[in-house]
């Protein structure tokens, strides 16, 4: 709540909203590749950062449990990101269409991109691959899928597919635990797109839009990278601030007890997943509170 209200807010009315001093600049984002990717992207890597890596990382590396799902996921995604990027037209209009078709294609484009490079590096194509790509294929044409012609989002998806792996590599470079690559994914695709934008941006394609590098604008590229700056900067701020605030109050992270047993079962008293048998459950979470109620009062522990 403090973060959508004080980071997401602000960078919404500079962008989109009437009298925003980015809107009257020119700055272009057609779904949000500044207000949405790269500031929650950006701020994913703070908090990363400063809550820490989790116990054993990266010794103990955690792996995808279960393809299935994930590929379930990412399918999810893949279509809700019609409604995510058409929508943004605001109305059934060529607009939209454009967005539809854009998105579908860097999508595709992500996630073939993703793959050649694995093909290249370990000689094996993987389903988690295709589906980084493709998140990163959408992530990135987010702030363009409007703006900008088909060809133009086919490149934006196969940049998205190289920068975004490059970027997810980082982590072992650097040693910070960025569990689900939002920076790397999400946060540098959405800095990508919104540059790209400001060179493969056309009027033809959207007369709401301005045209870019190719079409002769070389000032709307500066404008988009001024852009990505103040949002970077911005988001770094805003979120060291509210984290600062939130770690003075209630403390930013579990006890590293807690953090062995299991967030679930420490916070919510079940598991997510019961796999073999358990010597620590349920009954014994929601039991030690009446055996205490019971010992104060003096009356026998009812049967679980």
């Amino acid at each position: 709540m403090l973060w959508a209200t004080l980071v997401y807010d602000p960078l919404a009315h500079w962008v989109w909203g009437n009298g925003g001093w980015m809107a009257k600049m020119g700055v272009l984002d057609f779904a949000g590749g500044l207000v949405v990717h790269i500031s929650s992207g950006v701020s994913a890597l703070v908090v990363a950062l400063v809550v820490g890596k989790r116990l054993g990382y990266p010794r103990e590396r955690g792996i995808p449990h279960n393809v299935t799902l994930v590929l379930l996921g990412a399918g999810i995604l893949w279509f809700g990101w019609f409604g995510f990027n058409g929508g943004s037209a605001g109305a059934a209009s060529g607009i939209a269409v454009l967005a539809l078709v854009n998105s579908q294609l860097a999508a595709a484009a992500g996630g073939m991109a993703w793959l050649i490079v694995d093909l290249v590096r370990y000689g094996k194509a993987s389903a988690v691959g295709f589906a980084s790509g493709l998140v990163a294929g959408l992530a990135t044409v987010t702030p363009a899928s409007g703006f900008v012609g088909p060809l133009g989002a086919i490149a934006i998806g196969v940049a998205a597919g190289l920068a975004c792996y490059g970027a997810v590599m980082l982590k072992s470079r650097f040693n910070y635990d960025d569990t689900l690559d939002a920076f790397g994914v999400h946060g540098v695709g959405g800095a990508v797109g919104t540059l790209l934008l400001g060179v493969f941006a056309a009027k033809a394609w959207n007369s709401n839009g301005a045209d870019g590098l190719l079409a002769g604008n070389a000032a709307l590229l500066g404008k988009q990278a001024l852009a990505v700056l103040v949002t970077i900067a911005f988001s770094v701020a805003g979120t060291l601030v509210i984290l600062k605030v939130v770690d003075a109050v209630v403390g930013l992270r579990v006890t590293a007890d807690e953090e062995r047993e299991g967030l679930d079962i420490n916070l919510h008293g079940e598991e997510g997943y019961s796999i073999g048998s358990s010597t620590f459950g349920r009954a014994d979470v929601f039991a030690a509170p009446q055996a205490q109620e019971a010992a104060t009062k003096g009356s026998p522990v009812p049967a679980s």
